[in-house]
């Protein structure tokens, strides 16, 4: 018998074992393989440091990075994302930007008990807190930016509570995948994460995306002031031609040397007997790239602020004025509605999971008055009714020392004329 056969038959001889095919407690969450996830997700320091190429960008790019997001399969957004960096960098529309997130951000908001009234203790946790102001701007910014992605952390040094944005480079909204490398394949699906509603929230949505609408107008208005500034560099200074022997070296070095010392214009040097003409071309004083400056500038100012405030100077009036900062409260009110959802659905469950909040108790606004309307009624009613001073000196900010005394009994002949003095 052969040493295979023998020990085939001793195998067979012992009772096989029954394996289970159920998995004794299954997680409900996978982890992709190879990246470590600690209590807090620690996304932020998986993220690999690339470097950003600096070349300037085009429309054929800005298409290139709208079929890289929306691929099928593995799409990748760093492109876009970047590309939005490159487009925030313009002076007007981060003006409009930072006009209006200055605005929401100055707006004070508050934690309410359920019925209905200021918690001051933990308003004041949440108004001092640092992450607060830095939570709402990437609320704000979710609807700009198709969507934001931040991770909360305890600071090693002070154990603050701290939030950080993950990259936008490194996150695909859509399919909600966090790529530590936004150049390989490998992804975490972070909507899985056991951290996810907790230490990670996301707010907004891939569709949303107002900065992606503003792209084409900023690469044209680049497009204008480079041609603008060309033409400023050129205009009605008119290129040289010198005709010499092209044959004569030491004529040709004279040439150069001299066309080189009369100065900056553009010159070129022909053969005495070859010629040369320009073609008549349109004159222009650069009004077809202010025209199309501007046209980009009202763009851009209609997606931000919903209207153009402050640009037209020479048409401009103060009820169109007017008009336009009432178009741009009416979009800061609804930003204010925005952040309170997210916090109340969001950041406040999040929060009480952590630790930092405790009981029934919801985020808001008080509510906005128009300040001059109030100044005016309350200003009619003084003279019949008496005004909370309390409430006058925090609506209006006027201190006041104390009621104005009335005069009862005043001298009648004051008030009346006297007749003995009336001619002099």
């Amino acid at each position: 018998m052969s040493t295979a056969h023998a020990k085939n038959l001793v195998m067979n001889n012992y009772p096989k074992k029954k394996y289970s095919t159920k998995r004794k407690n299954p997680r409900k969450k996978q982890f992709s393989t190879g990246y470590r996830v600690t209590s807090s997700s620690d996304l932020r320091s998986q993220i690999a440091p690339k470097s950003i190429s600096q070349s300037r960008k085009d429309i054929s790019d800005w298409q290139k990075a709208l079929k890289l997001a929306n691929l099928a399969e593995n799409p990748k957004w760093h492109t876009l994302q970047q590309l939005l960096d490159v487009v925030c960098e313009d002076a007007l529309l981060s003006s409009q930007y930072e006009n209006r997130l200055l605005k929401v951000l100055g707006h004070k908001g508050y934690i309410y008990n359920k019925d209905g009234k200021i918690d001051e203790k933990q308003s004041e946790l949440i108004q001092n807190a640092l992450f607060t102001e830095e939570i709402n701007t990437h609320i704000f910014d979710s609807n700009l930016r198709f969507g934001s992605l931040v991770e909360f952390y305890h600071d090693k040094n002070t154990e603050e509570l701290k939030v950080e944005l993950i990259s936008r480079d490194n996150v695909d909204p859509r399919n909600g995948y966090f790529y530590p490398n936004y150049t390989d394949d490998k992804h975490i699906k972070y909507r899985e994460l056991k951290e996810y509603g907790t230490w990670l929230l996301e707010f907004g949505s891939h569709k949303k995306g107002l900065f992606n609408k503003a792209v084409p107008h900023v690469l044209f208005k680049k497009f204008a002031q480079s041609c603008y500034s060309e033409l400023c560099e050129i205009y009605a200074i008119p290129p040289r031609v010198l005709k010499t022997d092209t044959a004569d070296t030491q004529a040709m070095e004279r040439g150069k040397k001299m066309m080189r010392d009369l100065g900056a214009a553009a010159w070129f040097i022909i053969d005495e007997h070859e010629s040369f003409e320009f073609a008549q071309g349109v004159s222009t004083n650069g009004d077809v790239y202010n025209n199309l400056i501007k046209l980009c500038n009202n763009e851009m100012s209609l997606l931000i602020s919903g209207a153009i405030i402050g640009q037209d100077t020479k048409h401009g009036n103060r009820s169109k004025e007017d008009s336009s900062k009432d178009m741009l409260n009416v979009l800061i009110s609804r930003d204010l509605i925005h952040i309170a959802k997210q916090w109340n659905t969001k950041i406040i469950p999040a929060l009480k999971n952590i630790g930092f909040l405790k009981g029934e108790v919801y985020y808001g606004y008080e509510p906005t008055q128009d300040l001059e309307l109030l100044w005016k009624i309350t200003s009619e009613v003084l003279p019949y009714k008496e005004v909370d001073n309390d409430w006058f000196v925090e609506t209006f900010g006027v201190k006041v020392i104390a009621d104005k005394k009335k005069v009862k009994n005043q001298d009648k002949d004051k008030l009346s004329l006297n007749g003995n003095d009336f001619f002099i």
